[in-house]
């Protein structure tokens, strides 16, 4: 009874700090950076593994479907009933990029009943020998190769408009620096939707060559 007051109580106190952004214990997958530019760094990111599902519909129903869907995998519909931790970001990509370029695909304005890919990246202590198969045929589990990317971080309105502004920002200043994309934009997100907007961190993200 005690452990679940207690569970109770830190899940509240974390959904209040969430409403203006901020994150106590929320793992992010390890990485090195570099600035390239004022609001541009350079990141490089391990393997990785994420739980994943495709889900058809428009850019912000697909994001809010897919995170049900998800939450409910680690929040135990799997087939060990293993509560997984939540991690950030949330990443959500375009399958039409996927289908083109077989890599990381875009997430930009997209017509009705595009698909969408939402993952979720898994703690670092899980590996894909140890993680359940989940209860939801939806969802899947993949290895996330090894990469670097470009990364434009801001605040505010996460949208369709606003996203694919800022892809489009992030692409002009690689092709500026002359750096090589290696796919398309993919969007990422650090926050759940009640936090205040002039608090949340959203960030594209391009895929570079190495």
């Amino acid at each position: 009874m005690l452990n679940q007051l207690t569970t109770a109580v830190t899940q509240i106190a974390e959904s209040v700090l969430g409403i203006v952004g901020i994150r106590i214990g929320t793992e992010e997958p390890p990485h090195t950076s570099e600035k390239l530019t004022d609001v541009v760094e350079l990141r490089r990111y391990q393997p990785r593994i994420a739980a994943e599902t495709t889900v058809e519909a428009d850019e912000e129903k697909a994001r809010n479907e897919g995170f049900r869907r998800l939450a409910g995998y680690i929040f135990g519909r799997n087939h060990g009933a293993n509560k997984i931790a939540m991690t950030a970001p949330v990443s959500q990509a375009s399958t039409r990029g996927e289908k083109m370029a077989m890599t990381a695909p875009v997430s930009r304005s997209g017509s009705d009943g595009e698909g969408w890919i939402i993952r979720f990246f898994m703690p670092s202590k899980w590996t894909m020998a140890t993680l359940p198969t989940p209860d939801d045929d939806r969802v899947r589990l993949v290895e996330v190769p090894a990469e670097t990317v470009a990364v434009l971080r801001f605040s505010g309105d996460r949208g369709q408009g606003a996203v694919a502004a800022r892809s489009a920002e992030l692409t002009e200043t690689l092709r500026a620096k002359g750096l090589a994309p290696a796919g398309d934009p993919v969007a990422w997100f650090y926050d759940p939707p009640w936090t205040v907007p002039f608090r949340r961190r959203n960030e594209v993200v391009v895929p570079i060559e190495s």
